[in-house]
């Protein structure tokens, strides 16, 4: 696997692989949902094959979120699969196919693209996910399970080989995830304990705090964490929401790449938030 800086960065050499046989479509999925445990976690979305696409699969692209830009690019490389983080379909979503949610679609059916969708599957993976690298990329020992979601951890915890300064670990998030870091809290209390959750988990905070952590790593800031992070005396960094899940569809492709002797890509569609 690449460095965890690297992938993060999501700008280096892509995870490829020499193309080799084809591999039915449906071989891959039902691999991809077995190894991630697709049926263990409540999720807000469904994991696994959400657009059928065309049988066999030579080429793979996989990236963080369902967009049209991302399924363009899929179509000038002739990738016959995209795997993503974030996919197509979500609870409370309008089912209605107008507007740019027909346009996605229509860039995957007029392009034979077939679309393959991991979310809380591949944040919780102890090997691939996004959470396991984190910990992993920031120098967390004892990593375990944290951060309960519906009765299952979706995050790992750990302990760093030295306390350091919360600005310190906001300097080793920044070189991690390759993007600037929001610190709320002290920043110069050292730190030894770390809960890493990507993405959109503010309300895991509290989790964070009522263990006792000294810091919680995570996507997204939200109001209501600035002055808890004052008064708890744990502080919150968000690394942004796109630049924590980098990680884990990286990994994913370079699995598929390596298990299936596929011609894997990472693309990249840079994301702020």
């Amino acid at each position: 696997m690449a460095d965890a800086a690297g992938v993060a960065a999501g700008r280096g050499i892509p995870a490829t692989s020499p193309r080799g046989a084809p591999v039915a479509l449906h071989e891959i999925v039902a691999h991809l949902d077995e190894l991630l445990e697709v049926g263990e976690v409540r999720d807000l979305c469904p994991n696994g094959l959400q657009v059928e696409g065309p049988q066999p699969v030579t080429r793979v692209v996989t990236g963080v979120s369902a967009c049209r830009e991302l399924f363009a690019r899929a179509r000038q490389l002739a990738a016959e699969l995209v795997i993503v983080h974030h996919g197509l379909f979500w609870d409370g979503d309008n089912p209605v196919l107008t507007g740019p949610r027909f346009r996605r679609i229509a860039e995957l059916v007029e392009g034979r693209i077939a679309l393959a969708a991991y979310h809380l599957p591949l944040d919780r993976h102890a090997g691939l996910g996004n959470n396991a690298l984190a910990a992993d990329g920031l120098g967390l020992g004892g990593r375990r399970p944290f951060g309960e979601y519906h009765g299952a951890a979706v995050g790992f915890r750990g302990e760093l080989s030295a306390p350091i300064s919360a600005l310190d670990l906001a300097a080793r998030c920044e070189t991690l995830f390759g993007r600037r870091v929001e610190l709320f809290g002290d920043p110069d209390r050292p730190v030894a304990t770390v809960g890493v959750v990507s993405g959109g988990a503010a309300r895991l905070f509290l989790q964070a705090i009522d263990q006792g952590l000294d810091a919680f790593i995570t996507g997204e800031p939200t109001e209501w964490v600035v002055n808890l992070a004052r008064e708890s005396g744990t502080r919150y960094l968000a690394a942004g929401h796109y630049a924590t899940e980098v990680l884990g569809i990286r990994a994913l492709g370079e699995h598929v790449a390596a298990k299936f002797g596929l011609d894997v890509e990472f693309v990249d569609v840079p994301n702020p938030v």
